[in-house]
């Protein structure tokens, strides 16, 4: 249970036969660096804004890839990034790369929600940048329109690019829609879209993510791109092209709120405190209530494993204060319903030593 790596949705055997065919008909050379024409142009055609797969998408390796070209596109040594915390523990560590100076907003638990105010002072003179994801990774948060549109002010008056994580964008609960920041007034005109196929298509291995921007900032972005991976692996490409319907957006949101569902039936059994994520495949859980108020997650993490052999992940990283996350640990529900009834069978009447 640590990993995001799907468990769910599965593989379709049609794309693995598509990857398959075109490797043996001899497609195994680069193609066009920016991507596949096909493939953007399934990617822009699953846009919920319209895009031009010409100038303004372009495939990249894994979203991980997407997020380096941005971050190496629109910020030089010194210029800062605003950043929602606790957040996917990479963001700091691209950044960090850059050379970017992080400025963190918190998000207030139980719902992890930020401060208007405290988002309003972490912008600068220096902000080049406000760094998002949605859904995010730990939390689960969607963000609403009300808050995006409020990031979308600050934006346009300290004149930042805006680049948000919508990996999870397939997966939203509770009758929720997910919106881009493609699509909101003010955040659309200086927007970078990251995506990536990994998680919509159960092919977190073949390293498929996507960038989706103006013309102008795509052209940049593809100029870095250039100078690191030149392209993504061909014949993958070719095969998500040809053969890549994602399942329906809102039955595999549906499917996978069955599993968050479970997930929480469980782990708030054992007395975790978790506020149910409004999207994504994590659940972001205080174990302060079974370690009786000592919040060490790391702790936690270990004597569950060697008691039960399940696995979470401790979530201090994803916080830019690790003592702010001591309590939390995180843990991926994206899987199979054998695998979910199999934990619940080995943690059942779990507790920690000296509760």
């Amino acid at each position: 249970m640590a990993l995001g790596t799907p468990g769910f949705p599965e593989t379709t055997v049609d794309i693995i036969g598509a990857a398959h065919d075109a490797m043996r008909a001899g497609k195994n050379q680069y193609v066009f660096p920016p991507g596949d024409l096909r493939l953007r142009e399934r990617i822009a055609a699953a846009l919920p804004v319209p895009s031009d797969p010409e100038t303004e998408l372009t495939v990249t390796v894994g979203g991980t890839e997407a997020l380096f070209l941005a971050l190496h596109t629109f910020i030089d040594p010194g210029d800062e990034v605003v950043l929602l915390d606790p957040g996917y523990e990479q963001f700091r560590s691209t950044v960090a790369f850059a050379g970017g100076v992080p400025r963190h907003v918190p998000l207030h638990a139980p719902d992890w929600r930020f401060d208007p105010d405290e988002l309003a002072a972490a912008f600068t003179a220096r902000t080049r940048v406000v760094l998002l994801n949605s859904p995010g990774n730990p939390t689960g948060r969607v963000l609403t329109r009300q808050e995006l549109g409020r990031i979308a002010e600050l934006a346009e008056r300290w004149d930042a690019t805006v680049i948000c994580d919508e990996v999870y964008s397939s997966f939203v609960f509770d009758g929720r829609e997910h919106l881009s920041i493609a699509q909101v007034p003010g955040l659309a005109e200086r927007s970078v879209l990251v995506g990536s196929l990994s998680k919509s298509h159960a092919i977190s291995g073949w390293r498929l993510g996507f960038l989706r921007a103006d013309a102008t900032r795509t052209a940049a972005m593809r100029r870095v791109q250039e100078i690191t991976t030149n392209g993504a692996p061909g014949p993958l490409q070719l095969a998500v092209g040809h053969a890549g319907d994602a399942a329906d957006t809102q039955a595999a949101s549906q499917e996978m709120g069955r599993r968050r569902d479970f997930a929480l039936e469980i782990f708030t059994g054992l007395g975790m405190k978790i506020s149910p994520p409004e999207g994504g495949c994590f659940l972001l859980a205080d174990v302060g209530p079974l370690t009786g108020g000592r919040g060490d997650g790391r702790s936690f993490t270990l004597e569950l494993l060697d008691a039960t052999g399940v696995v979470v992940v401790p979530a201090a990283p994803s916080f830019a204060d690790p003592g702010r996350g001591a309590p939390y640990v995180r843990i991926a529900f994206n899987r199979q319903f054998e695998l979910l009834h199999e934990v619940e069978r080995r943690v059942r009447g779990f507790r920690p030593s000296g509760q």
